[in-house]
């Protein structure tokens, strides 16, 4: 996985030289792009932190970038730098995922603590994603029968209400829970349903 750093992408260097002194003086990570194209030809599904996008540049626009950044499947925070007249479109953009926009002339410590906050729940949801496909990892290893009997348990069935149910004997149901939790990698009901407490 990359370091999480906080990308700014912005033709103006002024305003790169700017941001990039804010945030060293914060201590943060970052990397700087003189264009989205140059961004987006380094961006991986591994690339992660926030970006800090301007909403106008020469060429390809802060906007192209976040839709480009959309249709890969990108996860990333994103905040806008607008220019007054841009404050509508930024608006809309917030309603279509993105964390924040800031309008210029920028409140440089206002970003730099909206920049922490959006490294700081890409963090979160990169490690809710990798627990995810974890269990999704798990549960692709069950049997069809350990499946429904998965599903009993969760329902919060006991062994012989499942057995009747699936119409088996106890110590079958009992067999196939053992692996059932084995697969899991849990040692009771409550672990099962704790790993499927984000919604399944």
């Amino acid at each position: 996985m990359n370091t999480p750093r906080a990308h700014l992408v912005d033709d103006d260097e002024a305003i790169r030289d700017a941001l990039s002194w804010l945030l060293k003086s914060r201590g943060l990570p970052f990397a700087v792009y003189a264009s989205a194209e140059d961004f987006l030809a380094a961006w991986t599904p591994a690339t992660s932190g926030c970006v800090v996008l301007d909403m106008r540049m020469s060429g390809m626009s802060g906007l192209d970038c976040f839709d480009a950044l959309l249709e890969r499947g990108s996860t990333l925070p994103v905040i806008f730098l607008t220019g007054h007249g841009d404050v509508p479109l930024a608006v809309a953009t917030l309603k279509r995922g993105a964390f924040d926009f800031f309008e210029k002339p920028l409140n440089d410590n206002e970003l730099a603590s909206r920049v922490e906050e959006a490294m700081a729940l890409d963090t979160r949801q990169r490690a809710e994603s990798a627990t995810q496909d974890s269990v999704n990892a798990r549960v692709s290893r069950l049997t069809t029968r350990e499946r429904q009997i998965m599903e009993l348990v969760l329902a919060g069935k006991y062994n012989k209400v499942i057995a009747d149910e699936l119409n088996i004997s106890m110590r079958t149901v009992e067999v196939h829970r053992a692996n059932l939790f084995d697969k899991m990698q849990v040692k009771t009901a409550v672990e099962l349903a704790n790993l499927f407490k984000t919604g399944r």
